[in-house]
């Protein structure tokens, strides 16, 4: 018998062990970042905020982007005359035009200025579509009561950042399968349980509104639209003219709308391509600031992996080429699951993927799927997996944010000895 001492670990443990590590190293490196910037704020992050008064329902816009996602729940409060602030840290964030009577809209600056203004908020209940509360900078305020948390999109939350929804008192989902995730990871976590909600998507209920009032009939071009995401993955910058060269082969009309961020990121590469394929009676590029025209006149979508592939495909009921998904999911809270991540199940119910084998014949992956029975079925079966209580989305999220308002007033008079 040898001295040493073999040590065999079977792979379901070291898969835990590693997990484990995994969640300790991160933990450390978000605790460190959380240290510097407290002491940051304390050395001379100086913010004008009145904590006097404390506010009854706080919405928060990191981005205007985000606008599309609580107008339809800034509207429902307007409806029934709820005063609601709006923070946005946009300047010119669309809430600002939205005309609002019982909304008050404040641009509280961006980044360190923005999370100092939050981490002082003196208010009952605060909605946001942000993750990472008391992970990153943004720190849970001692004069909030209550945070709740709106998805943006109605995948899978267990994409998000590790950690991303753990300090959240409440999150209102769109489908089971987020809410089975949200379950897990506290239960691994020894997390208290959070209120989870069925709100449905109230951004998909406006879309869609919009969409059935915009069906066209008539008889027109078959258009192909090509709506890449930006990065050293996505497909501009991964096939570049080569693959505009296939798609103008087709002979159908075809569109592209590159990502905001690549005009910025990508700039010599996108004015490069602009420039080789200028705008005609068959090819045009997009960078409408409101997607939903060009959404509703094209047939079918291609795209990376994007937010944009469930909205054309569950609203607009028509067929997506995506493709190959390689997404390293380590730093997500998908890493702590065993089970596959609900996007990249259905993601082969709603279209077909472009991958090497198939990218030369292009043309034949774009007839094979439109009008195709098989991805109609795919699209009405993720429907009723991630779009619950269809049409009533804004309303059930007022609805949740009202009742407990009341419920913390309740509590606010009884810990006073009030009757």
């Amino acid at each position: 018998m040898s001295d040493g001492i073999l040590l065999y670990i079977d792979p379901g443990t070291g898969s835990m062990l590693f997990t484990i590590l995994l969640g300790i190293v991160g933990a450390a490196v978000y605790f460190i970042r959380t240290l510097i910037i407290k002491i940051k704020y304390r050395l001379g992050a100086k913010v004008n905020i009145d904590v006097t008064e404390k506010i009854p329902l706080v919405i928060f816009a990191e981005s205007k982007t985000y606008y599309n996602v609580f107008r339809p729940v800034c509207e429902e409060l307007e409806r029934r005359e709820k005063k609601a602030v709006y923070l946005t840290s946009t300047e010119n964030d669309p809430a600002f035009d939205g005309g609002y009577k019982y909304i008050d809209v404040k641009y509280i600056g961006k980044g360190n200025k923005a999370y100092a203004y939050l981490n002082m908020l003196n208010a009952s209940i605060v909605l946001s579509t942000t993750p990472s509360l008391d992970v990153f900078q943004w720190k849970r305020s001692k004069k909030v009561d209550y945070y709740i948390h709106l998805p943006h999109m109605c995948s899978d939350l267990s994409l998000y950042r590790m950690f991303a929804l753990d300090y959240y008192d409440a999150v209102l989902i769109s489908g089971d399968f987020q809410k089975n995730q949200v379950r897990t990871l506290e239960k691994m976590r020894n997390l208290p349980e959070k209120e989870i909600f069925e709100a449905g998507i109230p951004y998909m209920d406006e879309l869609k509104k919009r969409a059935d009032a915009n069906r066209k009939t008539e008889s027109r071009e078959k258009t192909v639209l090509l709506a890449p995401s930006w990065g050293a993955n996505a497909i501009l910058e991964k096939y570049g003219g080569e693959f505009i060269d296939k798609l103008i082969e087709t002979g159908y009309h075809i569109v592209i709308r590159p990502h905001p961020q690549s005009f910025v990121s990508e700039k010599d590469m996108i004015d490069s391509l602009m420039q080789k394929y200028p705008d005609s009676d068959r090819f045009e590029w997009n960078r409408d600031a409101d997607n939903f025209e060009i959404l509703s006149r094209s047939d079918i979508l291609i795209s990376d992996f994007s937010g944009v592939i469930f909205d054309f495909a569950l609203v607009f009921d028509k067929p997506v080429i995506y493709t190959e998904v390689e997404i390293n999911t380590d730093p997500d809270d998908a890493a702590w699951l065993d089970e596959t991540p609900w996007t990249y199940e259905v993601l082969p119910k709603l279209g077909q993927e472009l991958n090497k084998e198939n990218f030369e014949d292009i043309k034949g992956v774009i007839d094979g799927l439109i009008d195709n029975a098989e991805y109609q079925k795919g699209r009405d079966e993720a429907r009723k997996q991630s779009w619950l209580h269809p049409g009533e989305g804004a309303v059930r999220v007022v609805d949740f944010m009202i009742k407990k308002l009341e419920e913390l007033g309740n509590k606010e008079e009884s810990s006073d000895g009030s009757n």
